[in-house]
């Protein structure tokens, strides 16, 4: 059953040349590999929500091979291919520009406590 956001059959025309088919062992022995399309389709599906990789929806594979997939692609760069090639796509028609494209990997943690100019409690006040 194909979802609203999962990958299109253009979208995935795109991606599947840059995904690795994943090797059979010459012995033929262990579990057959999830569809590489599924596993796009997890992956896509965490990054889109930012939700934690096991609340991921039982309609993908399971979150430990998705998760375990995303690791192999991106060290071997193939996350780095899929983004250029999706983001090319999307110059192409017009939608965006490559150069002006920017990540913010901030992060703020929230301070323990409450903020020192905050009124305290009276009841906690010292006597």
């Amino acid at each position: 059953m194909c979802h609203a956001l999962d990958l299109t059959d253009e979208q995935w025309k795109i991606l599947d040349p840059l995904i690795p088919k994943p090797k059979t062992r010459p012995d033929r022995r262990g579990r057959p590999w999830k569809s590489r399309r599924s596993v796009m389709n997890g992956i896509l599906w965490v990054l889109r929500t930012g939700a934690p990789w096991a609340d991921l929806p039982d309609r993908y594979p399971s979150f430990q091979t998705c998760h375990r997939r995303f690791q192999q692609w991106v060290r071997w760069g193939v996350m780095t291919k899929i983004m250029t090639a999706l983001a090319l796509k999307l110059t192409a028609k017009g939608g965006i520009d490559v150069h002006e494209a920017f990540i913010d990997a901030t992060f703020a943690a929230a301070k323990k406590g409450g903020a020192r100019s905050e009124k305290r409690n009276a009841a906690r006040e010292q006597r």
